[in-house]
């Protein structure tokens, strides 16, 4: 039998470099690329825009090209996430918490030659993991039930532990709020309306990809505009390159855990890409003796996602091919593209198809050395953009920014979102709440509700009595003990508290906003019925308790590492502070201008303003850059077929292609 699947993996190897496959392999790899590399886009968007075109394709073609894009999604999010602070994707921003700092400290070349490197060996790990599975895998799947996902997911929130920040009070007071945000929108088991406000918008829920934006990207460009006039605060880029790729070699041992752990996770449906980023990035703090620079710009927070994300594409892909049971959204449009070519996933896939598997497994490889190095290649000359003024780039990732989000549902709801978030990602920043344990909370709400409704109808009390389930407890409890003596060993930062304590009415304020929210959440689905509103008022009690907890520390005397006050911080050190209101003014600009004249023009204008007003440009600059963006925005409207956020001129004006 092993000598037929020898034989088969030879002959898709021939398939894929003798044939036409090898060039729509490449085709998807830079689709791939381009769109991991636009913020917000991602692999469903990639999929979704070459599935009408794979229709005239034979199978091995088709499959190449699907394969190759969605191999690479990964790679291509990687320079959004390092060199600007703006994920392409949710799993970008484990990412960006260190690669980020990195980038701004004028080490951009060594995390991305770190971070190619590793996806690379990532990758390929992911492909030889799905090579060995059809002969193995298939068993240990069959094993994972509903009470395993339940203590899966529930093995990730605890690892929220070690991404708290500062304060643990703090912090699992935002997971909470994560949790709870998560809950917006129709409920999983009955599909009544929470905390909608009434609106048809919200009754899909948050996108996750808003929330992402909103609050990481946002107040990272606030806070470069605020304190950098270069994304790096160094001249050159330097000698990175080289170190970039000892680092990886020096931490061999950590890539291969991540990629282990990505690929095992990835294979296990209903655990999403951007969870196992963040449990590889929560792996890696725990394991680290020294954890001063996480956060910081360690590179060991680069190497772990990275690794990571590549290997899970291979790991998301063994339920996908052998179950037929779809690991995410991207591999259930990879699914469907699959049954459109012919090729029905399951038994067949290790009988009829074997070629085909193989196939798959070697463009996975392929596809992974072949977009880490166009992204080696290519990473250079778009490094250089972190020694730009950033108030020249500024402009155009806000624009950036928000045409992103508008892809998330084509709807003005988006931007206006978006928005909101930001602001509240501002001050979570400002104050010490923890933004990685919301957005892991929020991604984690949906499956962790379906699975409790599922595990507990179905198995009651006897879930606690399966061996993988023991087995997972178990590893839950000393996951939480050593997180716990982790935390017990942090002291406290006396010199930012003493600034920080000086007013804390700021910061009570803020925790007091969070409670409002909570309150309301309470408030506003106490009335429904049972199986409704359980859940969101079990989270909001525990969100409600730690965000009390917080606020009684911050109206006592006393001192600790729950005072945070960045902006106090500043002040102290004698730096330069502007109120966050005057960027926060900037960034609701496209917004403002857009709803007179559609985003098209409202885009336009606002980088000519920005560059004339904000950064002091020529007239001769600002009408050029302005110019660039009304060609790019037309560009990716007329080529991907894009709307636009309309406003009020397109009632007496039509303008000319898809702008709305």
């Amino acid at each position: 039998m092993q000598v037929d699947f020898f034989s088969a993996a030879l002959s898709a190897l021939e398939l894929l470099v003798a044939g036409p496959h090898l060039m729509y392999l490449m085709i998807g790899v830079i689709i791939g690329l381009i769109v991991g590399f636009l913020p917000g886009l991602g692999g469903i968007s990639g999929l979704a825009l070459i599935l009408p075109f794979i229709f005239e394709l034979d199978p091995g073609s088709a499959l190449a090209m699907m394969i190759g894009l969605v191999a690479v999604t990964p790679t291509g999010d990687t320079f959004t996430a390092i060199l600007i602070g703006i994920p392409g994707s949710a799993g970008g921003t484990a990412t960006t918490l260190d690669g980020f700092p990195l980038a701004k400290r004028g080490e951009g070349a060594r995390a991305l030659a770190a971070s190619f490197t590793a996806s690379l060996f990532g990758g390929i790990f992911g492909a030889f993991c799905l090579t060995i599975a059809f002969v193995f895998a298939r068993p240990l799947l069959m094993a994972i039930g509903f009470p395993e996902q339940l203590m899966l997911i529930i093995l990730a929130l605890s690892l929220l532990g070690m991404l708290t920040g500062r304060s643990m009070v703090k912090g699992l007071a935002s997971a909470a709020i994560g949790l709870l945000l998560g809950t917006v929108g129709a409920a999983t088991a009955t599909a009544e309306y929470r905390m909608t406000f009434g609106t048809i918008y919200l009754s899909d829920g948050l996108p996750l990809v808003l929330i992402a934006l909103g609050i990481f990207a946002v107040p990272e460009i606030i806070d470069v505009l605020r304190r950098h006039y270069t994304i790096s605060t160094e001249s050159s880029l330097g000698s990175g390159w080289k170190q970039g790729f000892m680092d990886v070699i020096h931490n061999r041992w950590l890539v291969l855990r991540c990629s282990g752990l990505g690929a095992l996770l990835g294979a296990m449906p209903g655990i999403s890409g951007a969870v196992i980023d963040w449990i590889a990035y929560g792996h890696v703090v725990q394991s680290s003796r020294d954890k001063s620079m996480f956060g910081k710009g360690d590179i060991r927070g680069v190497i772990a996602p990275e690794s990571a994300n590549n290997a899970k594409e291979g790991g998301s892909l063994i339920p996908t091919l052998l179950l037929g049971i779809p690991h995410s959204a991207s591999t259930a449009l990879l699914l469907g593209g699959l049954i459109v070519i012919g090729i029905t996933p399951g038994r067949d896939m290790v009988t009829k198809h074997i070629d085909m598997t193989y196939l798959i497994v070697w463009s996975l490889a392929v596809a992974n050395i072949v977009g880490a190095g166009i992204c080696l290649i290519m990473a250079k000359p778009i490094a250089k953009i972190t020694t730009v003024p950033f108030f020249y780039v500024a402009p155009f990732m806000i624009v950036l920014l928000f045409f992103a989000a508008f892809q998330s549902s084509s709807s003005w709801g988006d931007l206006i979102v978006m928005f909101a978030l930001g602001v509240l990602g501002l001050y979570m920043k400002r104050f010490g709440w923890s933004r990685p344990a919301m957005l892991i909370g929020f991604v984690l709400s949906n499956p962790l509700e379906a699975a409790y409704y599922r595990t507990v109808q179905i198995y009651g009390p006897e879930l606690f009595l399966r061996p993988v389930t023991i087995g997972i407890v178990i590893t839950i409890m000393i996951s939480a003990f050593f997180i716990w003596r982790g935390k017990a060993s942090v002291h406290e930062d006396d010199a930012s508290t003493e600034a920080s304590a000086k007013d804390r009415r700021p910061q009570i304020a803020f925790a007091l906003l969070l409670f409002s929210f909570i309150a309301f959440a309470i408030w506003d689905t106490h009335d429904l019925r049972y199986l409704s509103k359980v859940y969101p008022i079990t989270l909001a009690l525990i969100g409600g308790f730690f965000t009390l907890i917080a606020l009684g520390l911050l109206v006592s005397k006393r001192t600790g590492t729950f005072l945070q006050d960045a902006e106090a911080e500043m002040v102290a050190r004698g730096e330069i502070w502007t109120p966050n209101a005057y960027y926060l003014a900037w960034m609701a600009g496209p917004i403002l201008i857009s709803f007179f004249v559609g985003f098209f023009l409202g885009a336009t204008l606002y980088v000519f303003v920005f560059l004339r007003q904000f950064a002091k440009a020529s007239y001769l600059f600002s009408a050029v850059g302005a110019a660039a963006t009304a060609a790019t925005l037309w560009a990716l409207g007329d080529t991907l077929s894009l709307l636009y956020p309309p406003g009020l001129l397109q009632k007496f004006v039509e303008l000319p292609g898809v702008l709305h």
